[in-house]
């Protein structure tokens, strides 16, 4: 384990990779929706087709984690061989998302976009353990979350951005707008670039015991052999995981849950500019009239980027100098980002603007959940495990995904709150108060299991 102290900008290079992570993400949760939705699907179908994407993760996090742990490059080290693989993949499938012309075609792409993201990704977490000892570990999940939030809000604003700049947002039956079209574009260039500087400023120290290292890596290959490791770690998982397991099932399905149907639930209900019917009467007007409404709630959504943001420089400031409570921190941050949720009900075409103020809440809440669940975890995890256990703990990030896309969803709200979309925000909602309450069945020892 390293315990050498690193300054801020050895910190921010070797998380910098994560703008273009978010970045993928961002054009990916605000616009694929709209994009399933202008191909043909309807508002029902949207969870099952984004399941592409948590059942990726389940696949590819654990096995690169593993991977990751018993890789050793002289020059390109541990993690980054993972970093610059996932970062070509993902901005190929960025690039070429928007040039979907039929549902399976995007789904195809949003597949192979999130597993690529998913490579890049997972050994980034392991690489804040790997280089920063126990008391900068907050710090460093803090700072990542700095540069997510930074990620989230440009790319969330990118097609109102374009559109302002002159590319058209408006598109016939079936056709996506050029600005989507440039902002994926977009998106894959910065993927790229960000990659490349946290692979070209950031080194990796080798294992301590070389020698011991390359031959327990030869006594480990084999696909059994990683499986029986995967599932052994399971089984032995350290208790803290199993109850952040029950918190990231909430948060994660609230934010899936979000990402489905904001754009299909906020057009609707705020703006009152629903996707119209091909064939309906003035179509085009309606339908120019949806892309605005579309790029309003992506830019909007783009605040709790801002948001989280802003949050996580507080966090940076204060974990700097002193220690974090972390649980209660995670606690009140999931409750205020379930009041953000809450209140998108009650807003109007004429208040549209309040939704900024309702994804500034749930902000606070992405800022934690990218933040202090791995900090309190990863003094629970062996070094020569950190990216097999952050993988398996990922786990609990696409389980409440795939939960919710095959049916969870459309189930929970339609059974307990009605059949307006709407009523999917506030299912988000109750689920990150259920997730903040979960919080309180974490004890001290948990994270420090030497004092248990």
């Amino acid at each position: 384990m390293n315990t050498k102290r690193l300054s801020f900008w050895e910190i921010w290079n070797m998380s910098f990779g994560f703008l273009g992570i978010q970045f993928g993400f961002a054009l990916q949760g605000g616009n694929m929706s709209r994009i399933f939705q202008t191909l043909g699907a309807s508002k029902d179908d949207i969870p099952l087709l984004w399941i592409a994407a948590p059942l990726t993760g389940l696949l590819v996090q654990p096995v690169i984690g593993y991977m990751s742990d018993r890789t050793w490059h002289p020059r390109w080290g541990r993690r980054r061989p993972f970093f610059l693989i996932g970062a070509v993949l993902s901005s190929l499938a960025l690039f070429f998302v928007p040039y979907s012309s039929a549902l399976w075609m995007a789904a195809g792409f949003l597949w192979i976009l999130d597993a690529s993201i998913n490579i890049s990704m997972e050994p980034f977490r392991a690489l804040v353990a790997d280089k920063l000892p126990e008391e900068q570990r907050s710090y460093g999940f803090v700072l990542q979350t700095l540069i997510i939030g930074i990620g989230t809000w440009v790319a969330s604003n990118l097609p109102w951005l374009v559109t302002k700049m002159g590319a058209s947002n408006e598109a016939g039956a079936g056709e996506i707008p050029q600005s989507v079209y440039l902002s994926f574009a977009v998106g894959a260039l910065v993927f790229m670039a960000s990659i490349l500087y946290t692979v070209f400023t950031t080194s990796e120290e080798p294992p301590t015991d070389l020698e011991a290292f390359e031959r327990n890596k030869r006594d480990s290959r084999g696909l059994f052999r990683g499986v029986s490791e995967i599932t052994t770690f399971i089984a032995q998982m350290p208790r803290i995981m199993a109850k952040l397991g029950a918190i990231q099932f909430f948060s994660w399905f609230a934010f899936f849950t979000m990402w489905s149907f904001a754009t299909p639930a906020l057009t609707e209900h705020v703006y009152g500019a629903a996707l119209p019917m091909e064939g309906s009467d003035n179509y085009f007007a309606l339908s120019a009239a949806y892309n605005d409404a579309a790029n309003a709630v992506s830019s909007a959504m783009g605040i709790y980027g801002l948001s989280s943001m802003v949050f996580a420089l507080f966090l940076s400031v204060w974990a700097s100098r002193r220690k974090l409570d972390r649980r209660m921190v995670h606690l009140f941050s999931l409750v205020l980002g379930g009041v953000g949720f809450l209140t998108m009900v009650q807003w109007t075409p004429e208040s549209a603007g309040n939704l900024k103020l309702s994804f500034a809440l749930i902000g606070i809440a992405w800022g934690s959940i990218l933040s202090m669940p791995y900090a309190m975890l990863s003094s629970a995890i062996r070094s020569e495990q950190m990216g097999v256990g952050m993988g398996v703990f990922n786990m609990f990030i696409v389980i409440p995904q795939i939960v919710a896309a095959l049916g969870g969803i459309n189930w929970a709200y339609k059974t307990f709150l009605g059949e307006e979309v709407i009523q999917t925000m506030i299912l988000a909602g109750v689920s990150l108060i259920i997730a903040g309450a979960l919080n309180l069945l974490i004890q001290s020892s948990d994270m420090n299991p030497e004092e248990g």
